[in-house]
């Protein structure tokens, strides 16, 4: 769809949507029936709250920016790198460094390469041990598949997102063609509203606007793990009433890849406060 004006590109997405909807409608022996799952029966996820309703935020080069000024990052984000290195990384390493089994696994055996996420502790810790490390270089996630909204061609990705403006409770935004994929989906499943796109004209309950004014406060959440995270990039905005609660402090952390009496129990994490992991 690239190259096609707003309006087209809403004409193409619905076409495709609805032709999807119809086939998987007709053919539910194969796929089941299409179910609306209650308000009440949500996953819950633990993400950071990185942008605040009002605000617009922007990712560059990794980086988040809220109204054009940089925000610190958390001592503990996790970026992939490319890791190459002279022998494989051993289990002990991984263990010290935080770095799980499944992340090895990200392992080309052609070119001795891992893929693998760090934070910035532990890739200056690996880039000491010259003896194992050739080098690490940085991991550029330019996908774009899945990214929010799915019905506009934004050339946003992972690493490179947006401007995009949270919206606030009470705020009246200008509606058009072109920014109506980043908030149909706030108008319409989380407000309750009947949305529709008639002839190139924008109907609301069945009135013709170019406006509307928010009933909720929305948050934008994203996962310390940059490159391995479902998060606002993925969902778009998370309305207040979705917001069920702020962890307080970790009762109990496992090691997936250590058994019960070989470090498996994270001591040091255990009743540690959430405010202190920044």
């Amino acid at each position: 769809m690239e190259g096609m004006d707003a309006a087209h590109e809403r004409i193409v997405f619905d076409y495709y949507y609805n032709l999807g909807r119809k086939y998987i409608d007709e053919h539910s022996q194969d796929y089941g029936k299409v179910i609306y799952r209650p308000v009440d029966r949500r996953e819950n996820y633990v993400k950071r709250c990185v942008g605040l309703p009002g605000q617009t935020l922007q990712v560059k080069n990794r980086i988040i920016y809220l109204d054009g000024k940089a925000n610190k990052e958390p001592d503990n984000v996790q970026y992939r790198y490319l890791v190459k290195v002279n022998s494989v990384i051993t289990d002990d390493l991984a263990h010290d460094l935080g770095i799980s089994q499944e992340d090895l696994s990200y392992f080309s055996p052609q070119d001795m390469t891992y893929n693998i996420p760090l934070t910035k502790k532990a890739k200056d810790a690996l880039a000491k041990r010259k003896d194992i490390v050739k080098s690490i270089s940085d991991f550029n996630n330019d996908d774009t598949e899945g990214l929010y909204p799915l019905n506009k061609v934004t050339g946003w990705s992972a690493d490179n997102y947006g401007p995009i403006w949270i919206p606030k409770k009470g705020k009246t935004i200008n509606l058009t063609l072109d920014n109506l994929p980043l908030y149909e989906r706030a108008i319409h499943a989380y407000e309750g509203n009947k949305l529709e796109v008639k002839d190139g004209k924008i109907y609301i309950n069945g009135v013709q606007t170019g406006k509307y004014k928010f009933k909720m406060d929305y948050y934008w959440m994203m996962g310390d793990n940059r490159h391995n995270s479902a998060d606002s990039r993925y969902w778009g905005f998370v309305p207040e009433d979705h917001i069920v609660g702020k962890p307080i402090f970790v009762w109990i952390s496992l090691d997936p890849d250590r058994k019960l009496f070989d470090g498996k129990i994270r001591w040091n994490r255990i009743f540690s406060l959430v405010d202190n992991i920044k």
